[in-house]
C-alpha cells in the first residue's frame, strides 16, 4: 500500500505533529506500507527519503512556521512519482484543502488526524477575538473540515469526546502515536548537567516542549517560585524554542528567579534531549491543549517522575499506574507535589520504576499496526472518482 501524507509542518520545525509523522512513517515502513510526505520547505531542512518539499513563504508574526505556496503545492501533487491508495492529512490548513481536493480527484479515501485543539490555539493567537466568538468559529471550522474526510484519528479518548461534542459525525478512531524504540535508550543525565553548568546534586525540575503561550509554562514558573522558596537550591530547566520565550524570560527575571531557571533552547532529539530528561529529578507539565502529550511518555520512558495537571489528552496518559503525581492547576498544590518528589528519594524511585514499565505499553510499533489495519479497511470501501 502507498499512502500520501500531507502536513503544513514538519522537521526541522519541532513539534508533536512532526514527531508523530516521523514515528508513524518509520513503523509503517516496517509493515510494508510506503508513505510519501508532502510538507513545506525550510531553511536547513535535511534530505529525507520520500519527502517532497514544497516552496514556502513566511507566516506573519510566526518565525517558526512556513506557508506552502498554493501553486507549488498543486504542482507537486500533480506530479507525484507514483499513484497512491489513500491520503492522510495531518494539519487543518492548506494541507487539508489540497489533500481533500487531491483525494476526490484521484478517487481514493481520505482521513485526517486531529492533532491540534484548535479552539484553545485560536484564543492565544487571535487575542482580539472574544472567547465565545472564537469557540463558535473554531467549532464550526472543525465540523466543516471533519465532514470532508471519510475517517478521523483522535490521539486520545478525551479528544474524541471533544469532537463528538462539537457534533462531528465522521467516524473517529482513537490512535495515539506511541514511542519508538529509540526513546527508551537511556540518556546521560550527568552529561546534560555538565554541559549546562548544573551541579550534579542540585534538585532539578524540567519542562520539555514548545515554548508557547498555550503550553501554560507561566504557571510552571509561578509554581516553581513556591518550590524555590522552600528549596532555594532547586532549579527549573525550560527546554525548547517558541514565541513565548522572551516573555517567560521577563517573567522569570521579574520574580527574581533568573539564577534558578535555565533556558536550554532546542536540543538534538536523538542525544541531548534524552540526556535532558534523564538529568531531571521530576518532569513538570501543565499544558491545557495537548491532544496526547508525547513528552510525558518520553519522560516516563527515561524513568523521570512526572508532576502534571491532567487536561484533555494528557488524561489518557496520566493514569494511576503511570508513575506520575497528578495535581490540579493550583500553584500551591503543584509546588507541594514537586517538593515531595524532589525531597523524598523513596517516592522518586518508586515513581521512576513505575513510569519505565508503564511507558513500554505505548510502543509505537503497536500503534502503527492499528493504523495499517485502518488504512486497509478504508481502502476496501467502495469509492468513486469525483471532480474537485
Amino acid at each position: 500500500m502507498r499512502v500520501l501524507f500531507l502536513s503544513d509542518v514538519y522537521f526541522p520545525r519541532v513539534n508533536g505533529v512532526s514527531t508523530s509523522i516521523r514515528t508513524f512513517r518509520a513503523d509503517l515502513a516496517a509493515l510494508d506500507v510506503q508513505t510519501l510526505l508532502v510538507a513545506p520547505d525550510y531553511a536547513g531542512a535535511q534530505p529525507e527519503s520520500d519527502v517532497l518539499r514544497v516552496a514556502s513563504g513566511s507566516v506573519p508574526k510566526d518565525p517558526e512556521d512556513r506557508r506552502m505556496r498554493l501553486r507549488a503545492l498543486r504542482r507537486t501533487l500533480a506530479t507525484l512519482p507514483a499513484p497512491v491508495d489513500l491520503v492522510h492529512i495531518h494539519t487543518p490548513f492548506l494541507a487539508h484543502y489540497a489533500g481533500v481536493r487531491f483525494a476526490r480527484r484521484a478517487g481514493v479515501p481520505c482521513l485526517e488526524t486531529y492533532h491540534t485543539f484548535f479552539e484553545e490555539y485560536l484564543h492565544h493567537y487571535v487575542p482580539v477575538c472574544p472567547r465565545p466568538l472564537g469557540r463558535f468559529l473554531a467549532r464550526a471550522f472543525t465540523r466543516s473540515q471533519c465532514a470532508q474526510v471519510q475517517a478521523l484519528i483522535a490521539p486520545s479518548e478525551p479528544m474524541r469526546a471533544v469532537l463528538e461534542g462539537y457534533g462531528v459525525a465522521t467516524p473517529i478512531h482513537v490512535l495515539p502515536t506511541g514511542l519508538p524504540a529509540d526513546r527508551f535508550r537511556p540518556g546521560d543525565g550527568g552529561a546534560f548537567r555538565a554541559r549546562a553548568g548544573i551541579e550534579a546534586q542540585r534538585p532539578l525540575l524540567t519542562y520539555v516542549g514548545r515554548v508557547a503561550h498555550e503550553k501554560n509554562i507561566g504557571f510552571l514558573v509561578r509554581a516553581f517560585e513556591r518550590v524555590h522558596a522552600r528549596m532555594p537550591e532547586a532549579m527549573l530547566v525550560i527546554a525548547g524554542e517558541g514565541p513565548a520565550r522572551e516573555a517567560l524570560r521577563a517573567e522569570v527575571a521579574s520574580r527574581g528567579l533568573a539564577a534558578a531557571v535555565h533556558f536550554a533552547g532546542y536540543l538534538e532529539r536523538d542525544s541531548e534531549l534524552l540526556d535532558c530528561y534523564a538529568a531531571a529529578d521530576a518532569f513538570v507539565f501543565a499544558s491545557r491543549t495537548e491532544t496526547q502529550g508525547l513528552v510525558l511518555l518520553e519522560a516516563l520512558a527515561q524513568g523521570t517522575p512526572v508532576v502534571s495537571t491532567a487536561e484533555l489528552g494528557t488524561r489518557s496518559i496520566l493514569t494511576p499506574a503511570s508513575g506520575a503525581l497528578v495535581v490540579p492547576e493550583e500553584a500551591e498544590a503543584f509546588a507541594a507535589a514537586a517538593v515531595r518528589v524532589l525531597s523524598e528519594p523513596a517516592l522518586r524511585a518508586a515513581l521512576s520504576a513505575r513510569g519505565r514499565l508503564y511507558a513500554r505499553q505505548w510502543a509505537s510499533a503497536r500503534m502503527a499496526a492499528r493504523l495499517r489495519d485502518l488504512y486497509a479497511e478504508l481502502s476496501a470501501a467502495p469509492r468513486t472518482r469525483q471532480a474537485a
